[in-house]
């Protein structure tokens, strides 16, 4: 059923049940992730906040959609650290579950799941550099007839870093190009194309 603001309770938790899942998690792994440096993890979990808008005449774009985002992210290490000098890297495969919080032009979700596949660029043990992209599949409730459908598929790539405050924590920053449409499985087919820019905290695990 599509969100308006005339449902501000059920609107309201959408805004509130995110923020505490980050807060609880955030703790969680604050208290409880051995202490391991980045080339040393296995895994890590991270949390992502931040926020989307989509450009009118970026390829067939042509509806302006604004929305606040979370995005709860597993990343796997796929091997060590390979290279040298400024081009060593780890390859890690990345798993998100988003949920996007439209608030303009209209009250609605969007959310899903990913996967990425991310390089990292490991020449500091302070700050490392990342670039990914892959996608994966979106449901939305954003009442968009352009979309065609519900339910659509979307592909994205971006950068980021992590900067590390800790042995096993970094603060992370990432901008992406983010992609949703429906492969014209469905008419009519007018994707949304957008930028999200993302803070958050990863939690590295050995």
């Amino acid at each position: 059923m599509l969100l308006t603001m005339k449902n501000k309770p059920v609107y309201r938790a959408l805004i509130i049940l995110p923020l505490l899942i980050f807060s609880v998690v955030s703790v969680s792994f604050a208290q409880e992730s051995n202490k391991v440096g980045f080339n040393k993890a296995k895994s890590h979990w991270t949390i992502l906040g931040g926020f989307g808008i989509t450009h009118p005449g970026w390829g067939d774009t042509e509806t302006r959609i604004e929305d606040v985002d979370l995005i709860l992210q597993y990343g796997r290490f796929l091997s060590g650290e390979k290279g040298r000098s400024w081009y060593k890297t780890r390859h890690e495969l990345l798993i998100e579950i988003p949920v996007y919080i439209v608030y303009k032009p209209e009250s609605a979700v969007m959310t899903g799941i990913n996967f990425l596949s991310c390089w990292n660029f490991t020449a500091s043990e302070e700050i490392i550099p990342y670039i990914f992209t892959g996608g994966g599949f979106m449901y939305t409730s954003l009442d968009e007839p352009g979309l065609g459908t519900d339910y659509n598929g979307n592909y994205q790539a971006g950068v980021g870093t992590h900067y590390f405050i800790k042995e096993n924590t970094t603060i992370d920053f990432n901008y992406r190009y983010h992609h949703i449409s429906n492969a014209d499985t469905a008419e009519p087919n007018e994707p949304l194309n957008s930028t999200k820019t993302f803070v958050g905290l990863s939690f590295f695990l050995d």
